[in-house]
């Protein structure tokens, strides 16, 4: 039996950006941005939610955010996940990889025992790939970063595939570890019905109404939900006073291609495209 947790995180969809997508602060205005289940970490849930079928075992899922990120704890339930915990708390807001990564690792102790934890390779939102390993750190654990494939986990061990670019190296590392998965690893499964049936009325405390929260408590239909304080935080590294990171500026690129050339399927045609592709040191 392998206990795992996943880290998973409501992002703001970045095909719809807007003028509107930053704050005066430099902060990120998620509030007009529409948002989906950040892609890596459906990889990172059906790994170990993998895990969990071939040996057996339980699969937690945290998520750090608003109230709205309740939304890809009840999606987790729905794919198979056992637990679901909702990181919430005015404290954290507009807190960088290091807060995160900081409040996230508070979380994954207060849970307490794991063999893995898995996060996806990097958020849409800031790809910067760091939350991943900076949790590890904090953890005190190791990690392995570009996760495809669980080989096998046999006394104590895992073995595990992960790409490295122009190939792959196997692994083998003791538990517990971090793995970051990648988006060639798996193909995400679709929700259960039935599960769907059964998960989609749960609500974290924050969703519901004051007078409805004992009624979803007598019917077990409670999200779990925590604050700093339940998961023993340090103040001064979580949100705003915890993060050096400070935002620039955030910009929506549409590439662009003007005009074109068409190649005639000649050989006189093929040996113009290769000159050209020479020229431009596409080729050689």
């Amino acid at each position: 039996m392998y206990h795992s947790i996943v880290l998973v995180k409501q992002v703001p969809n970045t095909a719809n950006i807007t003028v509107n997508a930053m704050k005066e602060d430099g902060t990120v205005n998620r509030a007009v941005l529409p948002t989906i289940f950040n892609p890596d970490d459906l990889h990172a849930l059906e790994t170990a939610l993998d895990i969990k079928q071939r040996f057996g075992g339980t699969v937690t899922v945290i998520s750090m955010g608003p109230p709205k990120a309740a939304d890809v704890l009840r999606d987790c339930l729905f794919r198979g996940a056992d637990r679901a915990v909702l990181i919430t708390d005015r404290r954290a807001a507009a807190s960088d990889t290091l807060a995160t990564s900081y409040i996230l690792s508070q979380a994954v102790k207060t849970v307490n025992h794991f063999d893995f934890v898995f996060t996806g390779r990097q958020a849409i939102d800031g790809d910067t790939a760091q939350t991943g390993p900076q949790c590890a750190e904090k953890l005190g654990i190791p990690q392995i970063t570009y996760v495809e494939e669980i080989d096998k986990i046999q006394n104590g061990k895992a073995t595990i595939r992960r790409n490295i670019g122009n190939g792959w190296e196997m692994v083998r590392v003791k538990l517990p570890v971090l793995l970051t998965v990648i988006e060639t690893a798996n193909t995400p499964r679709p929700c259960s019905a039935k599960r769907m049936m059964k998960y989609k009325n749960y609500r974290v405390p924050a969703e519901a109404a004051p007078e409805q929260i004992n009624e979803l408590k007598k019917q077990n239909r409670l999200i779990e939900q925590w604050n700093l304080d339940d998961i023993g935080a340090d103040l001064d590294r979580c949100g705003v006073s915890g993060s050096p990171t400070k935002v620039f500026r955030i910009q929506s690129i549409v590439l662009k291609k003007e005009g074109f050339t068409e190649v005639t399927p000649t050989k006189d045609g093929i040996t113009k495209l290769i000159h050209e592709l020479v020229n431009d040191k596409t080729l050689g």
